[in-house]
């Protein structure tokens, strides 16, 4: 549970509303990935709690936030197990669906010692939730005084539904671009932020590269203030939208302006930095219109190849921390520094939560002074 001595900042309301999945995950080590029809042992094995929105919740409620969760488990021991995790964690799980019958979600999960990467096999859980599993009433009382509602864009009837009372309440969203889903351009209709993995922005708007993709969806996207894709250890970067005042301001391609930004990076740090452009006019080859905004390079912590333990939960984490800095009003300079750092602490552990930092972390105090 979270300590009192926290370093980070309490949010003046930290009460935030997650949907979406969460599930078990049953991880196994191995030397290597397994050749097809061959046998082999693994060196490590564990199982414990995951799901895009349990992880990213469970981030939230480290670094000092509330967090609800919507969400739906079968009444079967997985389904148990993640709620005595959640709760251990300060997870309100006062509003999820408990099935009778089916099976809650799970997943087996490969991590390769060798080249450090993960593979993810993923069983839904039955019965899928329906709109119809959550009543007006209790739909209502979840959103009672949340300041954010975070989706992963799965169960996407659901999803909308949630999403259209939260707009309605005047309530920020954050949408997990992971990948093109159904419905997701109906939840993306409604969000003020939104936060990419690295395949999506060009998948989703046919841009032929990250920085045009990020134009394209500020401009698709009028409700958004700012995009962010994340790149692994190559960082992330951001798109934030600003107020054009009329004022002289210069354009620039946006191309040449994250070639200018990650010329500015720091290479003898190995800890996580920002860099920023000023208030631009950025246009892209192939869109007429430009975007007036901020363009914002974030370069990953190094981690030691003997530090590297696990990427699972990776993604989740980064977002974990940037609801929280959200939440706490930290700017962006500062928040993708501390979303990576976590992001990055979390690889240092076996699974998606293990590694995840508490906010009496004492190193996290560098990132919003």
């Amino acid at each position: 549970m979270m300590s009192s001595d926290s370093v980070l900042p309490l949010p003046e309301n930290p009460i935030i509303v997650g949907f979406g999945g969460v599930g078990v995950d049953f991880l196994a080590v191995v030397p290597s990935f397994p050749k097809p029809d061959s046998k082999i042992r693994t060196t490590e094995f564990t199982f414990q709690g995951g799901g895009n929105n349990g992880n990213t919740m469970t981030c939230a409620a480290r670094l000092g936030l509330k967090p609800r969760i919507i969400s739906k488990v079968s009444n079967d021991g997985p389904g148990k197990t993640m709620l005595e995790e959640l709760e251990a964690e300060g997870v309100d799980t006062s509003f999820f669906v408990v099935s009778k019958e089916g099976t809650s979600p799970f997943s087996y999960v490969i991590v390769d010692n060798q080249t450090k990467t993960r593979t993810c096999i993923f069983t839904p859980g039955y019965p899928e939730m329906v709109p119809q599993d959550l009543p007006r009433a209790n739909l209502l009382s979840a959103l009672d005084g949340a300041r954010m509602v975070y989706f992963d864009a799965r169960m996407p009837d659901s999803a909308l539904v949630i999403a259209q009372e939260a707009f309605h309440q005047n309530i920020p969203i954050l949408i997990d671009a992971e990948r093109p889903r159904e419905g997701l351009n109906d939840l993306l209709s409604l969000a003020d932020y939104v936060v990419c993995s690295e395949n999506f922005p060009r998948a989703w708007t046919e841009a032929s590269s990250i920085p045009r993709a990020l134009v394209s969806i500020i401009l698709r996207l009028p409700r958004l203030k700012f995009a962010i894709v994340t790149l692994g250890k190559d960082g992330c970067i951001m798109l934030e939208r600003c107020v054009d005042d009329g004022s002289h301001i210069e354009e620039m391609d946006v191309e040449s302006c994250l070639t200018t930004l990650k010329e500015r990076k720091d290479d003898s740090t190995a800890m996580p930095t920002c860099i920023a452009s000023p208030v631009t006019k950025l246009r892209a080859k192939g869109i007429e219109e430009s975007v007036c905004g901020r363009l914002y390079y974030g370069a990953s912590e190094k981690i030691p190849p003997s530090e590297l333990m696990d990427t699972t939960g990776a993604g989740d984490a980064f977002v974990g921390a940037v609801l929280y800095a959200i939440c706490a009003n930290i700017s962006p300079e500062k928040m993708l520094p501390l979303a990576s750092y976590v992001a990055a602490a979390n690889c240092r552990a076996l699974g998606a939560r293990r590694g995840l930092p508490y906010s009496n972390n004492p190193c996290l105090a560098s990132f919003t002074e």
